[in-house]
């Protein structure tokens, strides 16, 4: 069993984000990331499906013309290739998962 505790992981203690708390080949990744106030990961996609959630403050999604609020507890899930971006106007902390892992047609050295 792996487990974290992904409101403890900080940059302070010598951590970046993000942070691959886990990454399996023909499974899935978990990424912790930590969002200063006012940061954000502007328009993107990834070629996997994602789910992201709030574990700490609140963040702005943008999708599909879409725009939503999430505070703590919130998930949003996007299919593959599905253009989004978040923000945090006074920081957040959310988890990433991304499955399968690494989804066809994403770029991977080697």
């Amino acid at each position: 069993m792996q487990h974290w505790n992904v409101r403890e992981i900080n940059e302070a203690d010598g951590s970046r984000s993000p942070h691959v708390l886990h990454s399996q080949d023909g499974e899935a990744r978990a990424v912790a990331i930590h969002l200063q106030a006012g940061q954000r990961l502007g328009d993107h996609q990834v070629k996997e499906a994602a789910v992201l959630v709030v574990v700490d403050g609140s963040v702005h999604v943008e999708a599909g013309g879409e725009s939503v609020h999430g505070a703590v507890g919130s998930v949003f899930r996007f299919d593959p290739d599905e253009r989004h971006s978040v923000s945090a106007d006074g920081g957040a902390r959310v988890l990433l998962l991304l499955a399968p892992w690494p989804g066809e047609g994403h770029y991977r050295d080697g």
